[in-house]
């Protein structure tokens, strides 16, 4: 059976939004989170898949702005919805597309490790929403425990892949402080995390 997934949208000519230089961001449906202030509820909706696609027809559709990523180094970013759960998709989609393009991935990490193992080799940045380190603050955000994203994030630290790591941590109004934000980032610089994005969501 050919590797096909669903999708919600496919989006070109980002310009160091999602990555280095011009990306096009192709945004996979389904996501594990159930978070109370969905930024991309499509990803969620049984009418929100655009359409499915193989590794191959992806590449079909974004090879046009091949001279693009050449020349500004970018690439394709995978977000969601939870693009880490498709780890065979972006496998198979790196193994056919032009090796000089970055690979970025826009992810939870609130999937099993072996998904994360199976596309550490290759990808350029992991751009990641942790939400909050606080495990009850998380839970109450998501619906469930973020045991899976510290066990991803000692993974990447300890295979030596935090410098590829942008953690992004929001200020989520009515569910936690700028003090569990200090609190978050005193937990990821243990790990070795340097590079972090503080924002406020918007509700």
């Amino acid at each position: 059976m050919q590797n096909k997934a669903p999708f919600i949208g496919i989006s070109r000519h980002r310009i160091d939004r999602d990555g280095e230089g011009v990306t096009t961001l192709a945004a996979f449906h389904g996501c594990p989170l159930r978070c109370k202030y969905c930024l991309n509820p499509q990803c969620l909706r049984e009418d929100g898949i655009r359409e499915y696609l193989t590794p191959q027809e992806l590449l079909d559709k974004v090879v046009i702005d091949d001279l693009y990523f050449q020349a500004t180094g970018g690439g394709i970013t995978f977000g969601g919805g939870e693009p880490a759960k498709h780890s065979r998709f972006i496998e198979e989609f790196r193994s056919i597309s032009n090796p000089v393009w970055k690979i970025n991935i826009e992810t939870s990490l609130n999937v099993p490790q072996e998904h994360i193992e199976r596309i550490a080799p290759f990808i350029h940045q992991f751009i990641i929403d942790i939400k909050d380190m606080n495990n009850d603050i998380y839970k109450s955000y998501t619906g469930i425990t973020n045991t899976q994203v510290r066990a991803n994030l000692e993974y990447l630290s300890q295979a030596g892949l935090h410098t590829r790591c942008l953690i992004r941590i929001p200020r989520i109004p009515n569910f936690n402080t700028q003090d569990d934000i200090e609190y978050s980032k005193r937990i990821l610089m243990q790990m070795g995390y340097t590079d972090f994005d503080e924002f406020e969501y918007q509700v």
